[in-house]
Parts: C-alpha cells; sequence; structure tokens
C-alpha cells in the first residue's frame, strides 16, 4: 500500500507529499474553477499520470526486449466538460517514439501502453485518443 499526505493550504490549493520517497508537490485550482492555475490541477495530474504510466509500462516491456526507448516523449492535453457535470471529457496522448525502434516491436510496445493501470482505471466516458508516432 502507499500512502500519500495532502494538505489544503487555503486560497484552493493543496501540498501533496509521498510518505515513501518524501516527495512533494502542490496543486492549484484552474483558472476556469476558480484558481489561479499556478501549478497543476488535481485533473491535470490524472493526464499526466495517464502519460506517465504508459511510457513507463512501456519502458518495462522495452526493457524485457532489449529495445531503447530512450528519447520517448509524451505530449498529453486534456478538455474538460461542463455536462452533465464537470469532470475530464477527453486525454489525447501522442507519443513521440525514439528512433530506431524495430517495426515488428511496434504493436507489443503499443499494446503494453493501453495495458497500463491508469488507462485502465478510466471511466469509460472519458475519451482517451491514444497516437504513436515513430520516426
Amino acid at each position: 500500500m502507499v500512502k500519500m499526505k495532502i494538505v489544503y493550504e487555503g486560497q484552493l490549493r493543496c501540498t501533496l507529499t509521498h510518505e515513501q520517497s518524501g516527495s512533494v508537490i502542490s496543486t492549484d485550482a484552474p483558472k476556469d474553477n476558480h484558481g489561479r492555475g499556478e501549478a497543476f490541477s488535481p485533473t491535470d495530474l490524472v493526464a499526466a499520470a495517464l502519460g506517465s504510466c504508459m511510457l513507463t509500462v512501456m519502458g518495462i516491456m522495452a526493457a524485457k526486449h532489449n529495445i531503447d526507448l530512450q528519447g520517448t516523449s509524451v505530449d498529453v492535453s486534456k478538455e474538460m466538460v461542463a455536462t452533465p457535470l464537470r469532470r475530464i471529457g477527453t486525454i489525447g496522448v501522442v507519443f513521440h517514439m525514439a528512433p530506431g525502434i524495430p517495426q515488428d516491436k511496434r504493436s507489443m510496445l503499443e499494446a503494453a501502453a493501453h495495458s497500463c493501470p491508469v488507462h485502465k482505471s478510466l471511466h469509460p466516458d472519458v475519451n482517451t485518443p491514444i497516437q504513436f508516432i515513430y520516426l
């Protein structure tokens, strides 16, 4: 079990501490929801977690097959919807794959990305278009 501590600092800001590592991040409400948008919002973290999780799971698979993913990057976009209630509507994920990934290994890496726990934990109403761009 992983534990985190979250403290409300006021003015719609929170400090999040990962107890095992001591890592700390802050959140702020977005400008379109009464905040200043000066840090990741909680829903931004969900979107970032999706991209990071997918890339991490791909990295695990790549290591098992001696594939070098170093330099691969992910662009993540998040769009909110307001009806019937405010929630994440779409998280778009675009992978820019490192050069030299063998053609015959690409579908395996893509399948690994789709199997990440964050992706599997999202509600089916959250649209998640995913694109892989190979150099």
